[in-house]
């Protein structure tokens, strides 16, 4: 199923499909931070489908607005001509159970290891700086990668079946 709509200056494609036996759910949207709480009510609805709880759906969905709102306005830099591409994954029933949520900007990309801690006592009292931080600590696996379509990606897992999944000492 794809739709997409258009509405003034937001542009939104919506696709529902099944790929190597794993449920997608792919959206695409043009540079509006208006789009933020949409993709966080499709994640909440992906989580609640999953049989996550309210605390862990809360959390992934809080690491979703931080990852959204940084490829809105630091990766496209709030160019609406650009778009965010978001796609919700989940393995099927006889693998590692996990959902693994992708978002993808159209900027110039950045390296996550130079960025400054929140924690640092310079740090503290700045408005901004706190998003990876957040993702990193929400979510059981964090990647980032320039994307070979352009961009920069950020790859989220958070694990659905705990006997088989990763410690913490996976996260990057």
């Amino acid at each position: 199923m794809v739709s997409t709509r258009a509405r003034g200056r937001i542009e939104l494609r919506v696709q529902r499909m099944k790929v190597n036996g794993q449920q997608v759910v792919r959206l695409e949207f043009t540079s509006a931070v208006e789009m933020v709480d949409f993709v966080e009510v499709v994640s909440d609805h992906v989580g609640r489908t999953l049989g996550l709880d309210d605390d862990a759906i809360h959390w992934v969905g809080v690491a979703i607005r931080e990852s959204v709102i940084n490829a809105i306005r630091h990766g496209n830099r709030n160019d609406v001509s650009k778009h965010v591409f978001v796609e919700f994954r989940v393995a099927p029933a006889d693998e590692v159970s996990g959902l693994t949520i992708c978002v993808r900007d159209q900027g110039e990309g950045f390296d996550p290891e130079t960025l400054a801690s929140p924690l640092e006592p310079d740090n503290l009292l700045k408005p901004s700086g706190r998003g990876i931080f957040l993702v990193r600590n929400f979510m059981d696996e964090v990647r980032w990668r320039r994307a070979p379509e352009g961009g920069m990606e950020i790859r989220m897992v958070k694990w659905l079946s705990t006997p088989e999944a990763p410690n913490d000492s996976t996260k990057t």
